[in-house]
């Protein structure tokens, strides 16, 4: 924004100093004044000229010394208000510092102003806070970025390399080739729309509507069921209605990662995964819990992370392309809502998702 140079902070604080000065010693002989006119020091006649009192060469001896004092407080007061402007100011010098470093692309630097805290401390704390959460927030940009890129560059580099046998082998039976090729196609695509999945709910472009979890549960179990049978695992659903306030295409993606996770990384035989809804004060809860094996408290802290995989999960069938949590843990903070992972005693996972609950007359 294009602004015209006008007087610094630090001037308009040194002419107030000496203007406030001023006022106050014009005021001071002001009252002095007075005095004399009270105790008939200064009296004029009828005609309205002043008359000779006793009093006359007291202030006609008194008048040069007030001139030079109203002249010292004038000097003193811009002086001392310039240096005094300068103390006070020299924390924001220091935030203004800081804010030209991190425009330039340093989100490293922290003002870190010592002393006890007063508003330009809260507001330097403020800024270091707000710095090291938009370092922390470019560093995990980064790093998805660069997983993102290495995970779509790894299907298209298997579709290179079968294309490249097929060209050097043209006896090769076609039917097995266009069989990987599809394989290796489906798994672009579901990475591409995950990533577009993300990318929608971080930037919260969604319409919110009162959205009833318990239905969208019934919806994510009914469509996994024929994975569930296949893995042998059997899914249990109960719970209340818990209407929530949000996106109900998102939140049913949510709500089916959830269940798919649970189901995909479970027991290979008689698993169990259970799917519960209810309601806290201002909290509709969704709650996926599933068998398995023991989780490190160390691995489930890591596992909303994009890309992040535990053990055996790239080899297994439905293993998904490692944005499931991730996926989940966004649309979750789009929300304003909270995610809780807690490994299971008996192994496994449990995981409960805390959302806003719709207004108790929204039904």
């Amino acid at each position: 924004m294009g602004r015209r140079p006008g007087l610094s902070v630090r001037v308009k604080l040194t002419l107030s100093y000496a203007g406030f000065l001023m006022l106050a010693g014009v005021l001071l002989l002001g009252a002095f004044g007075a005095f004399l006119l009270q105790q008939g020091w200064l009296r004029t006649n009828a005609e309205g000229v002043w008359q000779r009192t006793p009093g006359t060469d007291f202030v006609v001896g008194f008048a040069p010394i007030a001139a030079a004092v109203l002249v010292f407080l004038l000097v003193f007061g811009l002086l001392g208000g310039w240096v005094l402007a300068g103390r006070m100011l020299a924390p924001l010098t220091r935030i203004t510092e800081a804010t030209r470093v991190a425009t330039d692309g340093s989100l490293s630097h922290r003002i870190r102003l010592p002393g006890r805290r007063d508003e330009f401390r809260e507001l330097a704390d403020a800024f270091d806070t707000m710095l090291a959460r938009l370092e922390a927030h470019v560093a995990e940009q980064r790093r998805f970025a660069a997983n993102a890129s290495h995970e779509l560059r790894t299907p298209l580099a298997i579709s290179q390399s079968l294309l490249d046998v097929a060209h050097n082998d043209p006896t090769r039976e076609p039917g097995k080739l266009v069989d990987r090729l599809r394989a290796v196609n489906t798994r672009a695509i579901d990475l591409t729309e995950a990533l577009l999945v993300l990318s929608r709910a971080d930037q919260r472009s969604f319409t919110r509507e009162d959205v009833d979890l318990s239905l969208l549960a019934e919806e994510a179990t009914e469509t996994l069921l024929p994975l569930a049978e296949k893995r042998g695992v059997t899914v249990e659903t109960s719970g209340d209605i818990a209407l929530a306030h949000g996106s109900q295409a998102l939140l049913l993606q949510l709500t089916t990662n959830l269940v798919q996770n649970a189901i995909v990384h479970n027991l290979p035989e008689r698993g169990l995964v259970r799917v519960s809804t209810g309601v806290r004060p201002d909290r509709a809860v969704l709650t996926v819990e599933n068998t398995g094996e023991a989780i490190s408290p160390e691995l489930a802290s890591t596992l909303t992370e994009p890309f992040q995989r535990g053990t055996q999960r790239v080899h297994t069938d439905q293993a998904g392309v490692g944005l499931g949590l991730t996926i989940v843990k966004t649309i979750t903070h789009a929300h304003d809502g909270t995610l809780t992972l807690t490994q299971r005693p008996a192994g496994g996972l449990r995981v409960t998702v805390e959302l806003p609950r719709a207004s108790p007359g929204a039904r």
